[in-house]
């Protein structure tokens, strides 16, 4: 069977100073960006115009995009509606008010109609509806994702404390937390529109972060008890690199998929696609270069009960750690 990286002795603990200045170049120029500008958020929670369009020919959603563009309608979102000939265009004109007030539904309506007519020829569509959607719904729902996350973290927190210990929980929740801040930098800097799609991608994101972290801190589990005469960074490497095989495999052909997306899916699904390609990367990295040393350092501050060898740091400079030699077999007596 393939099995990547099968003897892999690499000191990832020993980098985490350098893993902690790429994350801060990330998020620090993400986060004053976030101050500055905000978030380009959707019509989902903002608020705009929604209008459902029958053709009367084949038209694809691309067509009818590069008519918005071309009339000044940009980040509209399109989607077929039921049969292929009928389209909802969910749209807003810049600086048009965020509660739907002054006729700015109409507006919209009229400016989609004659960048239709432009783009489609006039009378080869026709009108169904025309309705205001506003941004309440939206709020509600940003706020249940923020519950959604906070309710992840405090029952990670929980079920990490139940399964290993409280200090195993803290630096999971603090993985994740960075994984949040770096996507929120990500989508920053690429200026992708916040819809309820990239909402559910960063919901996902932390579902998948939290899975990878513990996965490696089961084991760090185990080898605490198998290798009781190793120190705390000798073990956390050990582990790492015992599952670096199976994270190899699993995120690589993850993020395959979801590279596909990025180059073949349309508009509607490619922010989902970037935020979940960027995820799996940051997601882990920080279980390898945020967690672990975290965990390390929460430990060092605060010992755990089994306050032994295995919880003090390997001094610097001296080598990376081999794998621990297993004990003889018995030889058969004669």
């Amino acid at each position: 069977m393939l099995r990547l990286f099968a003897n892999a002795k690499y000191d990832f603990i020993k980098w985490r100073r350098w893993a902690y200045a790429l994350t801060a170049a990330i998020i620090v120029p993400g986060f004053l960006l976030f101050l500055v500008h905000g978030l380009n958020y959707s019509i989902e929670f903002t608020g705009g115009t929604l209008i459902q369009v029958e053709t009367h020919t084949g038209v694809g959603t691309g067509k009818i995009r590069s008519a918005l563009d071309a009339a000044g309608i940009h980040d509209a979102e399109i989607q077929t509606f039921g049969a292929d000939s009928v389209f909802v265009i969910r749209a807003r004109l810049s600086g048009e008010s965020r509660s739907i007030e002054g006729g700015g539904t109409q507006q919209t309506a009229q400016a989609v109609s004659r960048a239709l007519d432009a783009g489609i020829g006039a009378g080869q569509y026709r009108i169904d509806r025309t309705e205001a959607v506003g941004p309440k719904v939206g709020r509600e729902l940003q706020g249940k994702a923020f519950l959604a996350i906070f309710f992840s973290f405090l029952v990670t927190l929980v079920y990490l404390a139940i399964r290993f210990e409280w200090r195993f929980g803290l630096a999971a929740v603090l993985a994740t937390f960075h994984d949040i801040l770096t996507t929120i930098a990500f989508i920053r800097y690429l200026n992708l529109e916040v819809s309820l799609i990239v909402v559910g991608a960063v919901l996902t994101m932390v579902g998948y972060s939290l899975n990878d972290t513990i996965i490696i801190f089961d084991r760090v589990r185990e080898n605490l008890r198998k290798f009781r005469r190793q120190n705390l960074y000798e073990i956390l490497n050990l582990s790492i690199n015992e599952t670096l095989p199976r994270s190899v495999l699993t995120h690589g052909t993850t993020m395959a998929t979801t590279l596909a997306l990025v180059l073949l899916a349309g508009e509607v699904l490619r922010p989902f696609a970037l935020v979940m390609t960027f995820a799996i990367f940051t997601g882990t990295f920080s279980s390898v270069y945020i967690a672990a040393p975290v965990l390390m350092a929460i430990e060092k501050r605060w010992p755990g009960k089994d306050a032994r060898g295995a919880r003090t740091l390997r001094p610097a400079g001296t080598a990376a750690p081999e794998t621990p030699p297993r004990s003889p077999e018995p030889q058969p007596t004669r």
